[in-house]
Formats: C-alpha cells, structure tokens, sequence
C-alpha cells in the first residue's frame, strides 16, 4: 500500500492525503525540437530534459470514513491548508512512499468543488517539478 504525503518548508507542515487517487501519473518531458532541412526533410534534435508534472485526482472526506488514510483534517481544512501553501509562494514536497517518487514542485492548479450531498471535497491537484537553481560562486 502507498501513501502520499505533501509538504511545506522542510517538513514544517505535512498532510497525509486522506483518501488515495484511483491512480496517478507523471509525465516526464524531453524538450526535443523538429527542424525542417533542404537536403534531409524533417530532421530532429534531442534536447534536454523537460520538468515532471503529476495530476492527483481524489477527494478530502467531511467526515471519518473506514477507508481514510489519514484523519488528522476533513474535509474544507485540507482547502484552507493548499491555499495558504500556494499563498507562501514558495515549492512544497509530494513523496509517495513504496516508489522512487519524491520531488519539490510547484503548485500548479487546484480545483475543487461538491458533487453529492456527502460534502466531501473532490478535487484536482496538478504539481509541476521545481529544481533548485545552484549558482556556481567564482572569484575575481
């Protein structure tokens, strides 16, 4: 079994997905650029490696379930929680335990909204992949 857990500033808050995505899926891009040519037609250039991006499709229950992962928030609180994330400006962390997957990312889009008379939360969390910019320092 996994578990998904996202993160803010070194861990200083951590949600525990409540309720896990039916699936997920990450697309790993290459920034590869098609030229035409006189002599060769269409030729293609590899480039370099583009940023991964993962869509989370679920819900945060209003209430305790069963099936809950997690029952530390319901519901609206896990709304307010993503917002004031997004708000700081700053990357947060998605680590899925049992796979490799453990990167920064931005938050890209959140959608959520009431589809039945449970008031669960479902939502859509799309996250793109940040990388930490490393300056090299040199001296003159």
């Amino acid at each position: 079994m996994i578990d998904i857990h996202l993160s803010i500033n070194n861990r200083e808050q951590v949600i525990q997905l409540p309720i896990l995505p039916s699936e997920f899926k990450i697309k790993s891009q290459h920034k590869n650029e098609t030229y035409d040519t006189i002599s060769q037609g269409e030729i293609k250039l590899i480039g370099m490696e583009g940023l991964k991006s993962i869509s989370i499709e679920s819900f945060f229950p209003s209430k305790k379930y069963n099936f809950n992962r997690s029952n530390e928030y319901y519901g609206w609180e896990y709304v307010e929680i993503i917002e004031k994330w997004k708000e700081r400006r700053v990357p947060i962390r998605i680590v899925i335990s049992n796979t490799p997957i453990n990167m920064a990312c931005t938050i890209d889009s959140f959608e959520y909204g009431i589809k039945d008379g449970t008031k669960d939360i479902y939502y859509t969390l799309e996250l793109g992949e940040f990388k930490f910019i490393n300056l090299n320092k040199k001296e003159v």
